[in-house]
């Protein structure tokens, strides 16, 4: 053995058990955890790291992210701290002003809940944006605000038709758009016109990005997207030694996909490189409750939310089929209850025409019902859930747009972490950015807490579906091991794992929930290399 990094005077937490292990000296070598000791490993010209009574968990890994997309759509006006129009509109103002002759106005993070009672427009905004194109994101990354400038240069004059049963270009009772795009084929009319960063300029955008990640002690995540470039980039960052993170990517399935398409995918799987690669597929069943696009068993209170993203469902369940039939494991968008039960009766399905095999899971999975809980553990779907868009988005009082248009029962049974984990469900947490920041400890604070991070004063949003700190750690550790198919070799402290690490300066499991988000990143090793170490 020829260790290539050891960490001394450390105190080593197994999220499996909670407690300690019996060691205070890890060594790694070639990418694994080579073994404990006093005096393992010592010699052989390795780094020799004294932590000084610092606590190692195996890395954690956000179940939920898009980091080359995310590193594009966080390009502009950062818009996630307005809380109502006068302080959108200023922001908009300032970001106005800095626009050189020719230039989009971009931003992103925009909640709707800063309208108020009015609707999402381009006349709620006001004057600002006269004459600019703009393109805004809300929060949800599934819907654009644009500015009647940006509808004109896309050509839009009017409603239009989509493959995708969600996707609508939002329009008056005139037949007038308002500005408003929903889902991703609507708001692609404009994007196709917008300007477009560089290859290099979101190589470099990525890479910070990815480096401010690892700094927060992520060592891995689940890519839900490989849109666009972002190949090329995970390709061109590793070529570079810019890649400090262990990526899972899992391209789309939109509606329409014939067997061509689904064949590519296949082929796909596996490819990449050395920290980077294809591993799945993405598909979505519904779009969000905030745009009237969730999938519901029963409308919302504005009559929407009654459709599903398939317009044909049933082809849905046959994509699920052959891709399970051919390995390929799948993640699938389901915020509804609606959505939610078909993707589960979709697996259901495939199992049982062709057997056992890959890992399904659902994303989001705001809203469902009792019966729907149960299901997740006796399919062995994994639920991978951002608790921070509870905590961050909604309210403990329901007076939140999102609330608001589920009422009271189904917003109730609101981000059921608790329950699905007491059911049996393997719990994946993540953070979906750039929809919520990526910070892992906040994600897990979030978690545990139930509050909005801006103000831990406030009431918690359903304190009952709050995860024990034990529970919290494992949906970043144990749970997105499993999820992946990587138990045998990751998710755990122990030797012939992987040695991806997360230095922290104290015990996480102790912090005080409304602490945790504060406690420091001491080092992140990936690889047995590290990629973050503090000051």
């Amino acid at each position: 053995m020829h260790p290539d990094l050891v960490l001394t005077n450390a105190r080593l937490l197994d999220p499996g058990s909670g407690a300690f292990l019996p060691h205070d000296t890890l060594v790694l070598s070639g990418g694994r955890i080579a073994g404990y000791g006093p005096d393992a490993g010592r010699g052989g010209g390795a780094e020799t790291v004294d932590l000084d009574g610092a606590v190692v968990v195996p890395g954690l890994v956000d179940g939920h992210l898009h980091p080359v997309s995310g590193a594009e759509r966080t390009a502009g006006a950062d818009l996630s701290g307005c809380t109502d129009l006068a302080g959108l509109r200023a922001e908009l103002a300032v970001a106005r002003r800095e626009l050189k002759d020719g230039q989009w106005l971009r931003g992103w993070g925009l909640d709707p809940n800063a309208f108020g009672g009015l609707p999402v427009s381009a006349d709620s905004v006001g004057p600002v944006l006269d004459g600019v194109p703009a393109a805004i994101d809300l929060f949800d990354a599934h819907s654009m605000l644009v500015s009647r400038r940006a509808l004109e240069l896309a050509g839009i004059d009017g409603p239009r038709r989509f493959e995708q049963g969600s996707a609508e270009v939002v329009c008056d009772a005139a037949g007038r758009p308002t500005g408003l795009l929903l889902e991703d084929a609507a708001c692609e009319l404009v994007e196709a016109v917008a300007p477009r960063p560089s290859f290099e300029e979101l190589c470099r955008a990525t890479a910070d990005v990815l480096r401010r990640m690892a700094a927060a002690g992520l060592t891995g995540g689940h890519a839900m997207d490989a849109n666009g470039e972002s190949l090329a980039v995970y390709a061109a960052l590793e070529e570079r030694g810019q890649l400090p993170l262990r990526l899972r990517i899992a391209p789309w399935v939109q509606p329409g996909a014939g067997p061509a398409e689904l064949a590519e995918l296949v082929r796909r799987q596996g490819g990449g490189g050395r920290r980077w690669r294809v591993a799945g597929a993405k598909l979505f069943m519904d779009g969000t409750i905030d745009n009237g696009t969730a999938w519901l068993e029963h409308p919302d209170c504005h009559g929407e939310s009654t459709g599903a993203f398939w317009p044909d469902p049933a082809a849905y369940t046959r994509v699920i089929g052959e891709l399970h039939r051919a390995g390929v494991p799948t993640a699938t968008h389901a915020i509804g209850d609606a959505a939610v039960r078909h993707v589960l009766d979709a697996v259901q399905r495939a199992v049982a025409e062709h057997g056992p095999g890959a890992r399904h899971r659902i994303e989001h999975i705001e809203t469902v019902p009792d019966d729907t809980v149960a299901r997740f553990a006796a399919l062995g779907v994994t639920a991978s859930m951002q608790p921070t868009h509870c905590t961050d988005y909604t309210r403990a009082d329901h007076t939140d747009n999102w609330s608001r248009r589920l009422g009271e029962e189904r917003a109730g049974r609101a981000f059921r972490c608790r329950d699905l984990a007491d059911a049996g469900a393997r719990v994946v947490l993540g953070s979906d950015w750039p929809i919520a920041p990526f910070e892992p400890l906040g994600v897990m604070a979030g978690a545990r807490h139930r509050r909005p991070s801006r103000d831990l004063s406030r009431p918690p949003h359903l304190p009952g579906q709050a995860l024990t700190p034990l529970r919290a750690l494992a949906g970043y550790t144990l749970a997105p091991a499993w999820a992946a198919g990587e138990e045998a070799h990751a998710g755990r402290p122990v030797p012939g794992f992987r040695a991806d690490l997360t230095v922290l300066a104290d015990d996480p499991l102790t912090v005080p929930d409304t602490e945790l988000a504060r406690l420091p990143v001491l080092m992140t090793v990936l690889d047995g290399e590290v990629t973050h170490r503090a000051v």
